[in-house]
C-alpha cells in the first residue's frame, strides 16, 4: 500500500517539498529606507538641511522627528504584509501519517508526494490535496477555502482522479480540518499545487497600489516644490535688482521658500488618521494601516461576504411543517425562549403530537451541544453565543434543531430515560442522510434526518395530527414536495425528518413514516439592514458575494433590502465572460452566488477597472487574494484567519456591516478634515510668501525677519491644524456621494478659495505693516503689527476652515472645543513674544501701542469680513 521510500524519495527530487513557495520578500532595511523616496519627505529633508546652515537647529530637529515618524509607521505597514504567506505556511500540517514500505508512519508532511497513501481522522490538519480511497462517516471543515460554516462529507470516489478543484465531495483539500470520522486519501497535490498554495500564489502576484491620499500628498509634493523653487529665485532676483547684499537676499530667498513648505502637514495627516483609528476602535473595527482610514472614505463599492456579516451567522429553525399542519417558531439565534405558533394561534407543543414527534427526531438525530453557560471564545463559526444566547458545538444546523426542540421542552437530558441510541449511520454526502437506531421502550426504531428529495420519496406512511400513521398519498407527496420547494425559496433550508420500525439497523429502509420539514434561516442582521440602507444613501452600491446557491443568495438579499433592481450571477456565469464583457455588465449586479477564490478576485478587479473604489470583506484563506487586491481589505476579526486578518487594511472586531459603514463615515470624515487643514496650511503659507515677495517688490524693507517667520510656522502651523483634523463630521456627510477616484484633491474650487484668502491675508499683513510705518513707527513697531496681522489673520481663518460649505458667521464657535483651546495657546505664544521683553530681544519685536495694536487687529478681522460679505 502507498509508496516504497524510493520512489517517494524520487518523486520528491522531481516534485519539490510539500510547502508553500517562498514569496519575493524584501528586507527589512530596503523597506524602510523606502521611506524616504517621496517628494515631500525629499523637500522636508532638504528644507532640514537648510535650516543647519541658518543655524535653526531646533526647527531641523522637529522636521527629522517628523519625516522619522512618518518613515517608521510606513515601514511597520508594509513589513506586516510581507508576514502573510508565513500564516499561510503554519496553516499546513506539520506531520503526516503515511504508508511507506507497507507499513504507517509518521512524517513530516513535507515530504509527501504525489501517490502517497496517507491516513485522517477528526482533529487532523489535511496536509495536502487528496483523493479519497476510504471513509467512514468523514467530514471535513473547507471554511477557510469555501468560506461555508458547515462541515462537508467526503466519500470514496473514482480513484484515478486527479482533479483537485474546489467542491468536490471525494477530494480533500490541504489547510482543511477533519472534524468527524476517519478516512484514507492518496495525495494528488503538494505544495503550490494544491488550492491553498493556488491562493498562495495568488497573493503573492498582487501589488498593493498606492491610496488616494497617498496619490494626492504626492501630486501635492510636487507642486509644493514647484512653488519653493520659483519663490526662492524669484525674491533673490528681486532683491539682487534692487541692490540688495547677494547673501543676504539668498538666505531670506531660502528662507521664504521653508516658509513655503507645510512641514507640519505630514504630522497633522498622521496624527488626523491616528485620531480616527481611535475613534474606530472604539466603533469596534481595527486598522491595521493607517491611510486605508482615508481610503475608506471613498469607497463607492462594498463587497461583503452573506454568512455573519450580512446574516446572524445563526442558523435558527422558524417553520416546522407536518403532513397536516404548519408550525411557526418566533426567537432567533441561539436563544431557547420563544413561542410556537399555528396560524395567529399559540400551542402547547406537547399536545400536537406530529410536532413533538419531528423535533424528538431532530434531537436524537444530532451530535451537536448547547449549554447555557458561558461558550469559550472560538473562531469556529457557530460557536461564540450573544448576549442572552445558549453556546454551541458542533454543526450549526443541528443545533438549530436542539433549540427548536428546546422551546418546546424536549432536550436530550429529557429523551435519554425513554431513548437509549444503539447506532447510527453518519451523514455522507453521496447518501445526504443520517440514520440513529434507538431502543424506545419495547420497540427499536431509526430515526432518519436529510435531504428532503432523498427521505421524502422512501415515505410510504405519514403521521398524523393525534400521532397515528397514515398512507402516504400521492397527493400528499405532491403537496409535500411543493412546500419544500416553497420554503427553499424564501432562503430557508430544508430537512426531512422520519422514523420507522425496525429491529435492525438498515439505512435503505423505504418504509418511513414522514415526521415533517424543518425549514431554518440564517437571518439577516437588523444593523446590516440599516447599514446597506445607508450605503445606498451615500451613493455606496453594496455587493453580496456567496459560495450559497444562487436561490438562497436572492432570497437573502432581497430580505436585507440588497436587490433593489440588481441582478444575480453564479461562479459558473461568470467563467462563461471575457473580463471586457464583465466590466460592461458588473455594475448591473448586486449578488454573485456559488463563487471560488478566483472568481472573487475577477469581481474585485472589474469594479477596480471601471474606476470604482472597492471595499472587500472575507474570513477565511479562499477571501485572503480579493482582500488584498481591493482598495480596502476587510477582515473579520471573530471568524477570521490569521491570513486574512494579516492581508487586510481593517478587522472588523464583530463581524458586523454596520461597523464597516461607521468605518467608511469615519474615512469620509477625515478626508473632509485632511481637505480642511490643507486648506488652512496653504492659504497661511501663501500669505506669507506674498507678504515677503510683494514687499520686495514694492520697495518696502524686509516685511518679517527670518526668525519671525520661523514664529509664525511654530505658532499657526502646529496645534491649529492638528485640532482642525479632529473637527466632528458634518450632518451630511453620508448624504454626499463619494468621491471619484480620479477626483483631484483641489476639486470644487478650493485652490481657487485657498489662492484668494492667502492673497488677502497677505495683502492685510503689507497694509498693517505700511500704515504703522505710515503713522511714524519704528522698523521694529511695523514689524510687530505685522507679525500681529499675519499669526491673528491666520488664527481667524482656522475657523473658516472648519466648513467648506457655510461661513464662518453661520458656525458655532465652540463646535470644536479643542480648536478653541489651541487658538487660545497660539495666540498666547504671540502674545509672550511682542510683550515679553526677553522674547522680544529673540524675535525682534516691540511693545505696540493702542493705536498699533488696533491697526494690526483690524487689518487681521478686516479679511474673514470681506470673505463673509463675497
Amino acid at each position: 500500500m502507498g509508496l516504497t521510500e524510493k520512489e517517494a524519495a524520487e518523486r520528491l527530487k522531481a516534485q519539490g517539498e510539500n510547502t508553500l513557495g517562498e514569496s519575493r520578500r524584501t528586507g527589512p532595511m530596503r523597506i524602510f529606507l523606502g521611506q524616504f523616496r517621496d517628494v515631500m519627505v525629499m523637500i522636508l529633508l532638504g528644507a532640514t538641511v537648510i535650516s543647519v546652515l541658518l543655524g535653526e537647529i531646533s526647527d531641523a530637529v522637529t522636521i527629522i522627528l517628523i519625516v522619522l515618524l512618518n518613515a517608521i509607521l510606513g515601514f511597520v505597514q508594509e513589513y506586516r504584509t510581507e508576514n502573510t504567506l508565513e500564516a499561510l505556511r503554519s496553516m499546513t500540517s506539520p506531520t503526516a501519517k503515511c504508508w511507506r514500505d507497507g507499513k504507517l508512519k509518521e512524517i513530516d508532511a513535507s515530504q509527501l508526494v504525489t501517490g502517497d497513501v496517507i491516513e485522517l481522522e477528526a482533529g487532523d490538519r489535511i496536509p495536502a490535496d487528496c483523493a479519497v480511497l476510504k471513509a467512514a462517516g468523514f467530514f471535513s471543515d473547507e471554511a477557510l477555502l469555501t468560506g461555508e460554516s458547515v462541515a462537508v462529507g467526503k466519500s470514496a470516489g473514482d480513484e484515478s482522479d486527479t482533479d483537485n478543484s474546489l467542491n468536490k465531495s471525494n477530494i480533500v483539500y490541504c489547510g482543511a480540518s477533519a472534524t468527524k470520522g476517519t478516512c484514507r486519501a492518496r495525495v494528488i497535490a503538494t505544495g503550490m499545487a494544491t488550492q491553498m498554495g493556488r491562493i498562495s500564489e495568488m497573493l503573492r502576484d498582487i501589488d498593493k497600489e498606492p491610496t488616494p491620499l497617498q496619490k494626492r500628498l504626492g501630486e501635492l509634493g510636487k507642486v509644493v516644490a514647484i512653488i519653493c523653487l520659483v519663490v526662492c529665485i524669484a525674491v533673490f532676483g528681486a532683491g539682487v535688482l534692487r541692490g540688495e547684499n547677494v547673501f543676504d537676499m539668498l538666505m531670506t530667498g531660502i528662507t521664504i521658500a521653508i516658509a513655503a513648505i507645510p512641514e507640519g502637514l505630514p504630522a497633522t495627516v498622521t496624527i488626523a488618521l491616528a485620531l480616527a483609528v481611535s475613534r474606530m476602535l472604539k466603533q469596534k473595527a481595527l486598522v491595521n494601516k493607517l491611510h486605508s482610514v482615508e481610503t475608506l472614505g471613498c469607497t463607492s463599492v462594498i463587497c461583503s461576504d452573506k454568512t455573519g456579516t450580512i446574516t446572524e451567522n445563526r442558523m435558527t429553525v422558524t417553520e416546522l411543517s407536518t403532513a397536516e399542519d404548519t408550525y411557526l417558531f418566533s426567537g432567533m439565534g441561539y436563544r431557547v425562549s420563544g413561542a410556537v405558533t399555528k396560524g395567529e394561534i399559540a400551542v402547547n407543543p406537547v399536545t400536537e403530537k406530529a410536532l413533538s414527534a419531528a423535533l424528538r427526531c431532530g434531537v436524537l438525530c444530532s451530535t451537536a451541544e448547547i449549554s447555557a453557560q458561558e461558550p469559550p471564545k472560538s473562531r469556529n463559526r457557530g460557536t461564540l453565543a450573544g448576549k442572552g444566547e445558549w453556546s454551541v458545538t458542533g454543526d450549526p444546523t443541528e443545533a438549530a434543531l436542539l433549540i427548536a426542540a428546546a422551546k418546546a421542552g424536549i432536550t436530550r437530558q429529557s429523551l435519554s430515560a425513554g431513548y437509549r441510541s444503539i447506532g447510527e449511520f453518519p451523514f455522507d454526502s453521496e447518501t445526504r442522510f443520517m440514520a440513529v437506531h434507538v431502543v424506545c421502550g419495547s420497540e427499536k426504531r431509526i430515526y432518519f434526518k436529510g435531504a428532503e428529495e432523498v427521505l421524502l420519496p422512501r415515505c410510504s406512511m405519514y403521521l398524523d395530527g393525534s400521532g397515528k400513521a397514515a398512507p402516504m398519498t400521492a397527493a400528499l407527496r405532491r403537496d409535500l414536495a411543493e412546500r419544500a420547494e416553497d420554503m427553499s425559496q424564501r432562503a430557508l433550508r430544508v430537512l426531512a425528518l422520519a422514523v420507522c420500525t425496525s429491529e435492525e439497523l438498515d439505512p435503505q429502509r423505504r418504509d418511513l413514516v414522514f415526521l415533517g420539514f424543518a425549514g431554518m434561516t440564517d437571518p439577516p442582521r437588523e444593523e446590516a439592514k440599516t447599514a446597506i440602507r445607508k450605503c445606498s444613501a451615500a451613493s455606496v452600491k453594496t455587493v453580496m458575494i456567496t459560495g450559497d446557491h444562487k436561490n438562497t443568495a436572492v432570497a437573502v438579499a432581497k430580505k436585507a433590502g440588497l436587490l433593489k433592481g440588481g441582478k444575480a450571477m453564479t461562479g459558473a456565469e461568470l467563467d462563461c465572460l471575457s473580463d471586457e464583457e464583465l466590466d460592461r455588465c458588473i455594475g448591473e449586479y448586486t449578488v454573485f452566488a456559488r463563487v471560488e477564490p478566483v472568481h472573487k478576485l475577477r469581481i474585485v478587479r472589474s469594479f477596480r477597472r471601471r474606476g470604482e473604489i472597492v471595499t472587500m470583506t472575507g474570513d477565511g484563506v479562499n477571501d485572503a487574494p480579493a482582500v488584498k487586491e481591493a482598495d480596502v481589505g476587510v477582515a473579520m476579526g471573530v471568524t477570521g484567519t490569521d491570513v486574512t486578518k494579516q492581508a487586510a487594511d481593517v478587522i472588523l472586531m464583530d463581524d458586523n456591516l454596520a461597523t464597516l459603514v461607521n468605518a467608511v463615515e469615519q474615512g469620509r470624515c477625515v478626508y473632509a478634515n485632511i481637505r480642511k487643514f490643507v486648506r488652512y496650511l496653504l492659504s497661511c503659507n501663501i500669505g506669507e510668501v506674498l507678504t515677503m515677495f510683494l514687499g520686495l517688490l514694492m520697495g518696502m524693507p524686509v516685511v518679517l525677519l527670518p526668525v519671525q517667520i520661523l514664529l509664525v510656522n511654530l505658532v499657526t502651523d502646529g496645534l491649529p491644524a492638528v485640532a482642525l483634523g479632529m473637527e466632528p463630521p458634518e450632518k451630511d456627510i453620508m448624504s454626499r456621494p463619494p468621491r471619484r477616484s480620479d477626483e483631484g484633491f483641489f476639486s470644487g474650487g478650493l485652490m481657487g478659495r485657498i489662492v484668494f484668502r492667502g492673497i488677502l491675508i497677505g495683502l492685510s499683513t503689507l497694509g498693517s505693516f505700511g500704515t504703522v510705518m505710515h503713522m511714524g513707527g519704528s522698523i521694529e513697531a511695523c514689524r510687530t503689527a505685522a507679525l500681529i496681522t499675519l499669526v491673528v489673520s491666520q488664527l481667524i481663518h482656522v475657523f473658516e476652515c472648519r466648513s467648506e460649505k457655510r461661513s464662518l458667521f453661520r458656525l458655532n464657535p465652540f463646535g470644536n472645543m479643542k480648536l478653541v483651546g489651541a487658538a487660545a495657546l497660539s495666540a498666547a505664544v504671540l502674545a509672550a513674544a511682542v510683550m515679553v521683553p526677553q522674547l522680544q530681544v529673540v524675535f525682534s519685536t516691540v511693545t505696540p501701542d493702542m493705536m498699533q495694536l488696533l491697526t494690526a487687529l483690524g487689518f487681521s478681522v478686516a479679511v474673514p469680513v470681506i470673505c463673509g460679505v463675497i
